[in-house]
């Protein structure tokens, strides 16, 4: 394992640089070459560590180390399993429950268990590794693209609201968690790590001045930029929306070089202005850029010397690549790295090959690896099929990270060093090929999502349940909802859920757009913290849509579908749609349409804690 960077200001030589690389790359030789050496030493340190934590006791492992025992002994379990042990972490229970590791926070999912974020137990040194997976990164990024080390990454980083348990630990969103911590915020001088955007630029809290700030930063050092980017394709989407609606404020600053009054807070003023300079130049420059009648190619034409842009481009965000191509001119879309709450998993070492293409290997030393073989039953609507609960036959099933088939797909387990034992991620991913021994996996989904605009994930239970409450708003009217499906509209920034509506109308008594909009703001109430956060804080998701569509649409949908070969016995309505001749079947047959007329109520944490902001 690559030894940790000393804590020094000292720029790192170009041969330093070069033997730094060198070490890193072997080292992924090293851990793929001997996956499953590294596997069995990983779950060893694991349990050995915990042996006496309450979780592993009161399942009967009774200190045993090896992998048989453990896959004999203990459940594979979901979240909903461990709960009542991080609820108790969370109202203050300090006994080594799941770690004998000091839990030091909880990272949210944004995953949800009852409408509300999953906590992550997570221990101090979870963060050296998280740090391990991106030293890994631009090394191997490097063999693709040289010369990065030459100039800046214009990265548009956020953080976001927090929490604190009643027990006193925060609970934050794990890049919140990482941006906060010593690891990036006192991180010493690396080129790879050399962003347009000041940490105070990062760190504000409020999500209108870290843009703002970021942004302005961005334009004023355009030549030295080398790659732009943001966690998910949907993040930089809104960048660039946001340079459209305020580059006339942003051109003022640089001509003058002083930053708009709307920016309040001091340490990121201070920050900007070590950075920003009169440049009337500059700002004519920008200023007939955003003033032609097109933006396509506005990356290119502002960061002229950008090669490429790093997002996330898979699963869900595989929506966004049409604009990101408009955008940048085609230029590569890069994805990194494969990482969630629950643990750091991997790191695509082709990171030039195309977004279909995209296939990350797991870093054997991040946890412990297995994989819950899974159907996908065919159809105009393919789904993932895996059971809520396994049974021991299918909890047998289970193989591990060396032992997974090509081309057959896994729901992926795991056990991590701060807590969670035999825990399913909820991630469905593909073997596409192999590094060394160690399997190589393309993200296919999220189990059980139907509707995704940016870190949200509605399932379909909990669109039925929101669905079912705001159908209510129609009885006195005499109308009932007879079939209905939903869309994640991309086309407009931010991006939006539309919901399909086909009514039965009972009554003689006209429906005032008034209740379709308290219909749209009900099923907006109802769905999850995360989607709420999203359209209230963090303004990356519009106000939920209501399309009313003709009676006999859904028996159109049917039509088409069994003229696509689905079966008529099998056949069910879809409740969520991407197939766009079926977005535009649906489209064609709408007869009005509704908004919902505000943001729903969010707050941050759970709603029986305290805000810690």
């Amino acid at each position: 394992m690559p030894e940790a960077p000393k804590n020094t200001l000292k720029p790192t030589t170009d041969y330093n640089l070069e033997l730094k690389n060198k070490k890193t790359l072997q080292f992924i030789e090293d851990v793929t070459s001997n996956a499953d050496e590294v596997q069995k030493k990983v779950l060893e340190e694991i349990l050995s560590r915990n042996a006496h934590v309450e979780y592993l006791q009161t399942r009967g492992l009774n200190g045993h180390t090896d992998r048989e025992t453990f896959k004999m002994t203990m459940p594979v379990i979901t979240y909903e399993d461990i709960q009542p042990h991080i609820d108790r972490i969370a109202n203050g229970d300090t006994s080594p429950i799941l770690s004998a590791n000091p839990i030091s926070e909880f990272l949210t999912s944004s995953g949800t268990s009852g409408g509300e974020r999953k906590l992550m137990p997570t221990i101090e040194e979870e963060l050296g590794r998280r740090s391990l997976l991106y030293s890994l990164l631009m090394p191997v990024m490097s063999q693709f693209v040289p010369g990065l080390d030459k100039g800046k990454g214009m990265y548009f980083l956020f953080i976001k609201s927090e929490a604190k348990t009643p027990g006193g630990l925060v609970a934050r969103p794990v890049l919140t968690s990482y941006y906060k911590s010593t690891h990036f915020k006192d991180r010493p001088y690396d080129p790879y790590t050399n962003y347009t955007s000041p940490n105070e630029t990062i760190l504000c809290p409020d999500s209108y001045q870290s843009m703002y700030s970021q942004m302005l930063c961005g334009l004023c050092q355009h030549k030295e930029v080398l790659r732009v980017g943001a966690v998910f394709a949907s993040g930089f989407i809104r960048a660039i929306k946001f340079l459209e609606k305020h580059w006339r404020l942003l051109c003022n600053d640089i001509r003058t070089g002083t930053i708009d009054s709307q920016i309040t807070d001091q340490s990121v003023r201070e920050a900007v202005m070590k950075i920003l300079k009169p440049d009337p130049k500059l700002a004519d420059f920008i200023k007939a850029e955003c003033n032609k009648d097109s933006w396509q190619g506005i990356i290119t034409r502002l960061w002229p010397n950008t090669k490429y842009v790093d997002v996330i481009v898979t699963g869900t965000m595989s929506q966004y690549i049409p604009t990101l191509d408009y955008y940048s001119n085609g230029l590569p879309l890069v994805c990194t790295m494969y990482a969630s709450s629950e643990c750091y998993f991997g790191v695509n070492l082709n990171p030039l090959c195309k977004p279909s293409e995209v296939s990350y290997t797991l870093v054997p030393t991040m946890a412990y690896f297995e994989f819950l073989p899974v159907q996908r039953n065919n159809g105009v609507t393919s789904s993932i099929s895996v059971p809520k609960t396994l049974n021991e036959k299918e909890q047998q099933e289970l193989v591990d990270l060396v032992d997974v088939k090509l081309g057959q797909e896994y729901e992926l387990v795991v056990t991590t060093y701060s807590g969670l034992y035999r825990y399913r991620v909820g991630d469905v991913l593909r073997v596409a090929g192999f590094k060394n021994n160690a399997p190589q996996f393309n993200f296919i989904c999220r189990k059980n999502v139907v509707l995704c605009i940016d870190s949200d994930k509605t399932d379909e239970v909990e669109l039925q349940n929101a669905v079912k409450t705001a159908v209510n708003h129609l009885l006195p009217f005499g109308a009932t909802l007879a079939e209905y499906t939903s869309y994640a509209d991309t086309t407009t920034i931010p991006g939006h859920y539309v919901l399909y509506w086909e009514l039965s109308l009972n009554g003689n008594t006209p429906i005032p757009p008034s209740v379709f909009e308290d219909c749209c703001l009900t099923i907006e109430e109802s769905l999850n913290s995360v989607y709420r956060q999203g359209r209230v804080c963090d303004k990356s998701i519009g106000p939920l849509e209501i399309k009313v569509v003709e009676p006999g649409t859904f028996d159109k949908l049917m039509d088409y579908a069994i003229s696509l070969g689905a079966s008529i016995n099998q056949y069910k309505t879809p409740r969520c749609v991407k197939f766009a001749p079926i977005i535009e079947l649906l489209n064609s047959r709408a007869v009005s349409s509704y908004f919902s007329p505000k943001c729903p109520k969010w707050f941050p944490g759970h709603k029986q804690w305290s805000n810690n902001n």
